[in-house]
């Protein structure tokens, strides 16, 4: 699935099946990731996204070094 300069804020994402799925220049601010399998999924030009890697399936996710802080906002961490 591709959803390519989409705003999906607020999209309730649990249990979907997003394997390959392409959010290039999406909007995914307060968007619920809940058991979802993001297999091979790509993330890297979208924004504003929170995926807790404890609660979604990631394997192979595409991340960009400026998504990392979506990945990590669970660990209360200071990233700089």
């Amino acid at each position: 699935t591709k959803f390519l300069n989409c705003s999906l804020k607020e999209v309730d994402f649990s249990e979907a099946d997003l394997t390959q799925a392409d959010f290039e220049t999406s909007d995914l601010q307060n968007a619920v990731f809940e058991n979802t399998r993001l297999f091979k999924a790509d993330v890297r030009k979208s924004r504003n996204f929170t995926i807790n890697p404890d609660k979604n399936m990631v394997k192979n996710l595409k991340i960009s070094r400026d998504g990392l802080e979506g990945l990590l906002l669970q660990f209360d961490l200071k990233i700089s």
